[in-house]
This record gives structure tokens, sequence and C-alpha cells, in this order.
């Protein structure tokens, strides 16, 4: 299984930014992390952070032309804002879980509305970056359930 861990703006300031609500395990401590779990699960990843919609897009298209299996999102703020990344999701046509870190529901009223969710067979949200795996779970035995 190939999948796609696909992080947006901000993501790589994790450890810095508001660590009272992201933690202060850094975007380097976070991809070794889910590396080390999916080699310990025999699946491969490709991960991509970028601070710009446009390369989210790329990552998502480039995820269904090299033949991957899935996709990880965690957006960041584009949760809340790009129809861009709501419409890659929907063509690409890949199973897609949304992932963040902390609980948007819990938080400001601007970010209890997610465009990407509606595109995805799932979120995990609040879990801190142990979400992540969780997602990698959920997206492993949604793809093996549709085979």
């Amino acid at each position: 299984m190939k999948l796609l861990i696909l992080n947006g703006p901000n993501l790589n300031l994790l450890g810095i930014r508001e660590p009272n609500i992201y933690g202060r395990e850094t975007y380097a401590d976070l991809c070794e992390r889910i590396e080390a779990y999916a080699n310990q699960k025999g699946i491969e990843v490709r991960l991509v952070q970028s601070n710009h919609e446009g390369a989210l897009v790329d990552a998502i298209q480039e995820a269904y032309f090299d033949g991957l299996d899935g996709i990880v999102i965690n957006p960041g703020a584009y949760t809340h804002t790009s129809i861009a990344l709501l419409d890659a999701i929907k063509g690409v046509n890949l199973p897609t879980i949304e992932v963040h870190i902390s609980d948007p529901d819990t938080r400001e009223e601007f970010r209890k509305i997610s465009y990407v969710r509606a595109a995805c067979v799932a979120t995990v949200k609040g879990h801190g970056t142990r979400g992540y795996l969780e997602a990698i779970d959920l997206l492993c035995n949604h793809v093996g359930d549709t085979v």
C-alpha cells in the first residue's frame, strides 16, 4: 500500500506555533513517527507539506497519476477555505482521511467549517499527532474493504 500524507500551511511550524494547542512535537518528529509506523505496517508513505494551495493540489493529482492508494490530509487553514482542495480530492477519487491535531469544533466558530470533509471517507480530530496513525489505520481498513 502506498499513501500520500499531505500537510497544509503552518504544519512546518509544529513545536513552535501555539504549542498549547498543537504540542511541542516538531514537523520532523511527526514525519519520523509516521515513517516508523508505516514501515512497521509495510506501508510506503510520501510525506508532503506546503504552505501553498496549488502545491497541495498538485500533490493530490500526482498521487493519482503515481498510483497511490489513498491520502491522509491535514489541510491546515485551507480546511475552512479551499474549494480547490475539495475539487482535487473529488477529482482523483482516492480514498482520503482528513486529520486535525486539535479539534476544530472546539475552537473558533470559523474553524467548524470543513470544505474538504465532503470528499473524505472519515475525519480524525483532536487526537494530537497520534491522529495521523489512526488515519493511516482507517485508510488501510477502508481500502481493504473496497478491494
